[in-house]
């Protein structure tokens, strides 16, 4: 047993023996659970119980991430879904869940299972089925996609892109903070795999979004996001609200990018899911 996943049977144990609704927080590429902190005690403040897992073989810390970065590679979508699919099934109360980049595809992997009270995805990557491109989005992704064998590896971001892709909406000083304070390798397969989800019918970034047990869902976009642009964010929430069952929400957060939920404003954008949530699971 990983370090990373004693650590979140230990928050599982202390959640279930609060009683109160757990909220799971599920990071996405380049970032790790520490990333929720200070979300984890806002939401604990309001009487949730959070649940900050890590991927599998997620390290502590960002330090030993850059350390060992041999750890993230060969992780896929369907592998880690299935891996908070096991952590969730281990709370006595069902959660909400709250996921950002693949970690919103994640998330809505998850509601479409029927594993979630309410959710909330946060410049979501891509399922299947989503169309739209922007050639924003493909340079985010190029630090991986340009080599076809990072599709087997991790893949660390230089600074400059980070900068792009994550923080180009925040100062110089607070971008070049977040990236030492945040930023590690990531596994180069689930990009792959969303790449090409659209020609792939057993594509794992397949996302059932008309259960009648997806439970209401908010999708939260940065209007200045590169990474994820409203274009996917909306398309997605296109395809989410045909669900007859449930509510679908979308939001955009103006003047923000694909760092919002580390940057200066993340208290906004927390403060936006949790009220989404309190509407549905009541502590």
């Amino acid at each position: 047993m990983s370090s990373t996943y004693a650590r979140d049977l230990a928050q599982i144990e202390q959640a279930n023996a609060t009683g109160r609704i757990p909220v799971v927080f599920v990071h996405g590429l380049w970032l790790l659970p520490s990333s929720w902190e200070r979300w984890a005690r806002l939401f604990a403040d309001a009487g949730f119980a959070p649940v900050t897992p890590g991927w599998p073989d997620d390290p502590e810390t960002v330090a030993e991430a850059n350390a060992h970065p041999e750890v993230f590679a060969h992780k896929t979508v369907g592998q880690v879904a299935d891996h908070y699919c096991d952590l969730i099934g281990k709370l006595e109360r069902k959660p909400a869940v709250v996921g950002h980049s693949f970690g919103g595809l994640l998330t809505q992997i998850l509601a479409g299972r029927g594993m979630s009270v309410a959710s909330v995805a946060i410049d979501p990557a891509p399922f299947q089925g989503v169309l739209p491109l922007p050639i924003s989005s493909l340079r985010s992704a190029a630090p991986v996609l340009t080599n076809p064998a990072n599709i087997h590896r991790a893949v660390p971001l230089t600074y400059e892109q980070f900068r792009y892709a994550f923080a180009n909406a925040v100062s110089e000083e607070e971008a070049k903070g977040l990236y030492e304070t945040f930023c590690v390798p990531a596994p180069g397969a689930p990009l792959f795999q969303a790449a090409v989800a659209n020609f792939n019918p057993w594509s794992e970034t397949k996302v059932d979004s008309t259960t009648e047990d997806r439970g209401p869902l908010l999708l939260i976009s940065g209007e200045k996001d590169h990474t994820v642009p409203w274009a996917i964010t909306h398309a997605s929430y296109k395809k989410q609200a045909r669900n007859t069952h449930h509510v679908t929400e979308i939001v955009e957060m103006p003047g923000r990018g694909h760092s919002l939920t580390i940057d200066n404003g993340w208290r906004e954008v927390c403060g936006t899911a949790l009220t989404f949530i309190q509407r549905f699971a009541h502590p």
